[in-house]
């Protein structure tokens, strides 16, 4: 593994498949704030929370699909509107994604915060899937950009941060988009994903595997 962190670029961990062409990468984004100018820190929970999804998601497919796991650092800690500072930084990662791996396909894998960023950044044209976890959605939030798209969304029904019935009516509008989206209800857990957290890592590395199976040929 190696981090990435220039000047006030986001900060990128990765960790590639050795001897492996890069095809797929799973790009995971952590939670933050609503608003918060602080630094993101490598250290903080929002972040440290994603390491065992990466470790999930690196050993969902067999070794030779040339699968990639990177972790996002963002620049700040807050959502930060009108500016949305972490959406900036997705599209910094996958545009940098593109940059080291040319046509390389991506799933977006998000907790809190960072759901709702990797569910706005669905209309990439690299973007193959999109795993929303205990998404932080708002009445109104945009849902063409799912269109056709595999998505997933967990979130569990005692979480008192983000709201599950948000993300019950967000899966319904994004399937009369044209979604093919999955809301799938983790019973007895809260935000912090903990109390079940088998069931958590469970959610993510069925995903990568049938996403990864399902595009294998892909050219898109």
């Amino acid at each position: 593994m190696r981090a990435t962190d220039v000047g006030r670029q986001p900060g990128i961990l990765v960790a590639e498949p050795g001897g492996a062409e890069v095809r797929t990468v799973v790009l995971m984004l952590p939670g933050g704030q609503s608003r918060s100018a602080m630094r993101s820190r490598r250290w903080q929970l929002a972040q440290l929370r994603m390491i065992p999804f990466a470790r999930v998601a690196a050993r969902a497919t067999p070794r030779g699909h040339g699968v990639a796991v990177w972790r996002l650092q963002y620049r700040l800690r807050g959502w930060n509107a009108p500016r949305l500072d972490p959406v900036r930084d997705a599209e910094w990662a996958l545009a940098e994604v593109q940059r080291r791996h040319p046509g390389a396909r991506v799933i977006l894998v998000g907790h809190s915060m960072g759901g709702r960023v990797v569910l706005r950044c669905a209309d990439d044209p690299s973007v193959i899937g999109v795993c929303a976890l205990a998404p932080w959605v708002e009445p109104g939030e945009p849902v063409d950009q799912l269109a056709a798209l595999s998505v997933v969304i967990a979130h569990g029904d005692r979480d008192r941060i983000t709201d599950p019935r948000e993300s019950a009516i967000f899966t319904e509008r994004a399937a009369a988009a044209g979604a093919l989206i999955r809301f799938q209800v983790m019973p007895g857990d809260g935000h912090a994903m903990v109390r079940h957290a088998a069931r958590w890592n469970t959610v993510v590395r069925d995903f990568v595997t049938a996403t990864v199976a399902a595009t294998a040929g892909d050219a898109r």
